[in-house]
């Protein structure tokens, strides 16, 4: 008997979220090669409402599923959910009106009907059951960064058409960490380059960069990058600060740590479970000191850059993938 797992891959046909189209193809990826004997991938998408029909074992890697009611164990149907990012709940202005409703949404209907929902960290998974009532049905499945991920061949000529500096600060993570990021980048005298940044809140970004003290030349915000371009600024980067304390998986923070970058954090949680000893993780009261010494490239930016990339080494998408099938053998 053939058993299916059916996997929702809405982000791959209609994404709205980088991370999270990437995400889902790097898991169906890997599920398909650590399938269990007697075990195949479908994937689903609802661009096909036939296809998206309630029933058999679901798992998204997102909050979007085809959801049923509970109680249908008998039957062998079962669905699980993925949350990466809390921020609909802990910062939503942070996130576009529609974005946040969604997500909420989405939690609201999961609690009521999902068998199991799904988070990277133990810390979000804490915070979740204060979110919404799911008992013992919240899981643990980190994520990772893509496979192969590093600086491509074509790096120069990413640099140039990026407009990055020759020399600069990686400023990534939540908006709620931008202030005190910038305040910690500035007495470098580098400029810093800020991944990720709303088309909308660009101009914010460069505002409150002045008021840290940067000339507005020295600033440089990005929004959503491709693969390729992500890799390009991460490598090449002095050093990449991650000041955000929010309970969101950290994407940017684990691809420095895989490229070898040099990484502060600030000392959250998260931060604490994901980055361990792959980064120096700090107080918000010496992040400043934290990031003026790694910019001088002494022996600690030489240390970490080892450190980093040890630790990327324990996240991959066929541990993940693994964990998934483990997962819905237990339900």
């Amino acid at each position: 008997m053939t058993v299916t797992l059916r996997v929702v891959l809405d982000q791959l046909v209609a994404p709205d979220d980088a991370d999270l189209a990437e995400a889902s193809r790097e898991l169906v990826a890997a599920l398909h090669e650590t399938a269990p004997e007697g075990c195949v991938v479908e994937e689903l998408v609802a661009a096909r409402p036939r296809e998206m029909a309630p029933g058999g074992m679901v798992h998204s890697p997102t909050l979007r599923a085809p959801l049923a009611r509970r109680g249908r164990e008998a039957t062998g149907d079962q669905t699980a959910v993925t949350v990466w990012d809390l921020r609909p709940w802990e910062a939503p202005g942070e996130l576009p009106h529609v974005q946040v409703a969604d997500a909420r949404k989405r939690l609201r209907r999961a609690a009521k009907r999902a068998d199991a929902v799904v988070v990277p960290t133990h810390a979000m998974a804490e915070r979740l059951r204060g979110l919404a009532r799911l008992d013992d049905r919240v899981r643990v499945i980190a994520g990772a960064h893509p496979g192969g991920f590093g600086a491509p061949t074509d790096a120069a000529a990413r640099h140039r058409d990026l407009g990055l500096p020759a020399r600069f600060v990686a400023l990534v993570g939540g908006e709620d960490g931008l202030p005190a990021g910038l305040a910690a980048a500035a007495p470098t005298g580098l400029d810093v380059v800020i991944l990720d940044v709303r088309p909308e809140t660009a101009q914010a970004a460069r505002t409150r960069a002045i008021s840290a003290g940067f000339d507005p030349a020295r600033v440089h915000p990005l929004a959503s990058l491709d693969r390729g371009d992500r890799a390009t600024v991460l490598s090449e980067a002095v050093l990449c600060l991650a000041p955000s304390g929010h309970s969101a998986w950290p994407w940017r923070a684990l691809e420095a740590m895989a490229l070898g970058t040099p990484l502060v954090a600030l000392d959250s949680e998260v931060h604490r479970e994901v980055v361990l000893d792959g980064g120096l993780v700090v107080a918000a009261d010496e992040l400043t000191a934290a990031v003026a010494e790694t910019a001088s490239g002494g022996r600690d930016a030489a240390r970490l850059r080892v450190l980093g990339r040890d630790r990327s080494r324990a996240f991959s998408w066929a541990g993940a993938a693994e964990r998934v099938w483990q997962l819905h053998a237990d339900l």
